[in-house]
């Protein structure tokens, strides 16, 4: 079958859409208003954008009302976020921040997480959550959309703090993902995890290359 996106004539019981691009990394984001609440939220339309320096992005759509979201509007307003690993252990968590709630509402408080204070942004990251990435925002591309939520902001912001727990590292230096399980979307109501993982190493042992696929092109490896 093929459809149309703008008129959406799949005839399915369900728009397939979002089921075609996974599974998609959930970006938990936490940022602070000029006056000091708390927010956080849940994106599933999140990537790494590059790793010299490393940069990510997140995309969010207006609200029901057809308004920017809170995340949006304290980025823009104050310059940081957080991003945290969503995790299957934090996924009812995650969850309970994805309400559309006020924007005085504190979402570390309605989805129970911890606040543990951040290095160089003043965004609270989720002590529960096994990575943070702390950013400065870099800039906004908005693109126009149909209906009261069509259109979309995406954020792109610079990482200018990593933070891995300890006890999710193994032995070998890598980070255990199995053991981390993240939380990803896979379309409609639907969730999965990475609970298994394998190797595959591009052929012909060029490695500057595979230095690039690691993260390390241009950087001296620890000895």
């Amino acid at each position: 079958m093929n459809y149309d996106p703008l008129k959406n004539d799949h005839g399915l019981a369900q728009s397939p859409f979002k089921s075609c691009v996974l599974p998609r990394p959930i970006a938990w984001i936490s940022t602070l208003d000029r006056d000091g609440v708390h927010n956080l939220a849940p994106y599933s339309q999140f990537q790494n954008l590059t790793f010299d320096p490393p940069y990510v992005m997140f995309s969010a759509n207006q609200t029901t009302r057809g308004l920017r979201k809170d995340t949006v509007n304290n980025i823009e307003q104050t310059g940081e976020f957080v991003y945290n690993m969503a995790t299957y252990d934090l996924r009812e968590a995650v969850n309970r921040s994805a309400s559309e709630v006020a924007p005085e509402v504190d979402e570390f408080e309605l989805a129970g997480v911890t606040k543990a204070p951040s290095i160089v942004v003043k965004p609270s990251r989720v002590a529960e959550s096994p990575i943070q990435f702390e950013c400065v925002y870099y800039q906004t591309l908005r693109l126009p959309g149909n209906g009261a939520m069509g259109t979309v902001d995406v954020i792109i912001g610079r990482v200018v703090r990593v933070h891995i727990k300890d006890e999710v590292i193994g032995p070998d230096g890598r980070i255990d993902v199995p053991r981390i399980r993240p939380l990803a979307r896979v379309g409609y109501y639907d969730y999965t995890t990475v609970d298994s993982v394998f190797p595959m190493t591009i052929p012909g042992g060029n490695q500057t290359l595979l230095d690039g696929l690691e993260g390390a092109a241009g950087k001296k490896k620890n000895p």
